[in-house]
Parts: structure tokens; C-alpha cells; sequence
């Protein structure tokens, strides 16, 4: 009854894991052709850190953490 029910769980998984790196390569891949000037580069990575920084003072002050002064 359970002969092939890891083997399916396994297809299951491998099929997960597949889509998401085909959703994350296609998502990805337009910023190599951005890579190819330094301040394009400098740019992004400006704008990531902003937004990295940006998310987690909002959670923390959204969830009490720490006092905003």
C-alpha cells in the first residue's frame, strides 16, 4: 500500500525546490546586466541597505522591541 510514498514525497520536494530557483533566477537574472557599471552596482547596494535598515526599524518599533528616540 505505501510501496512508492517516500518516492512520491521525494518528487514532491524535488519539484518545491526546482520552482523556487527557477523563480529566483528569473527574478535575479536582469540585475547581471545591471552589475556591469560600479555605480550601478554602488546604486542597488544603496538602496538594499536602505531598505534592509528601513524594514527592521519598522518591525521593531511595530513590535515594542526598542524605543524609538
Amino acid at each position: 500500500m505505501f510501496d512508492g510514498f517516500l518516492n512520491n514525497v521525494l518528487r514532491y520536494v524535488r519539484y518545491f525546490v526546482t520552482t523556487m530557483l527557477g523563480v529566483l533566477l528569473s527574478t535575479f537574472a536582469p540585475l547581471g546586466s545591471l552589475a556591469k557599471s560600479p555605480v550601478t552596482v554602488i546604486a542597488v547596494l544603496g538602496v538594499l541597505t536602505a531598505g534592509f535598515i528601513f524594514l527592521t526599524l519598522t518591525l521593531r518599533a511595530m513590535l515594542g522591541l526598542s524605543t524609538i528616540s
